[in-house]
């Protein structure tokens, strides 16, 4: 059975909200017979780019408020990878390039293709496509800070690899921002960054 449990099969599928996103009640029939009622969050996929600058040892982050972080009574943002929903008639690579643009000011050249995800599948149909791409001081083509109407009011912060690596896996608490510092990471050890001075 392509793209599900064996067995399993989805009977029938009510929207319950609609906004950004939908909240989806699925009745499910098991392989039993019975029937179960699951939650589905659907949004499309998304993409994430973490730009870095091998030559100044810089990578580009953002911090944003988070209501869903505000109302856990956690932080109110956390460091994360540049990220956005894929528009719809838009290519993965479209995204990233289009919100590299709005979020930090940066153009891309060439994007590298960490993998794709899935962020919560026990409850999200979200496909995460993360990308690594490097960029130069010159490829800063503005400040950044997000769509305006879309009341973004995103922090841009350019950090230096060696306080991204002394922060620490713990510190970050962003799923896709810590697999893309472990990508990154990889890359760089497997070109022998830093380069000998």
């Amino acid at each position: 059975m392509s793209g599900s449990e064996p067995g399993h099969r989805i009977e029938s599928v009510e929207t319950v909200f609609e906004g950004w996103g939908r909240m989806l009640l699925a009745t499910l029939r098991t392989p039993d017979g019975s029937r179960i009622t699951r939650q589905i969050e659907d949004h499309g996929d998304a993409v994430g780019v973490l730009p870095y600058d091998a030559d100044r040892g810089t990578v580009l982050l953002v911090r944003q408020s988070r209501p869903p972080l505000i109302f856990r009574g956690d932080t109110e943002s956390v460091f994360e990878v540049l990220a956005g929903r894929i528009d719809p008639g838009e290519e993965a690579e479209e995204s990233v390039r289009r919100e590299a643009v709005e979020e930090c000011g940066v153009t891309l050249g060439t994007i590298i293709l960490v993998g794709h995800f899935f962020s919560m599948p026990a409850v999200s149909t979200e496909r995460l496509s993360l990308y690594l791409a490097p960029y130069s001081r010159a490829d800063r083509t503005s400040a950044g800070g997000g769509l305006a109407d879309d009341h973004e009011d995103i922090e841009v912060i350019e950090m230096r690899l060696d306080d991204l690596w002394a922060m620490g896996m713990g510190a970050l608490a962003d799923m896709k921002t810590a697999v893309l510092v472990l990508a990154l990471r990889e890359r760089l050890a497997a070109q022998a960054w830093p380069p000998a001075a």
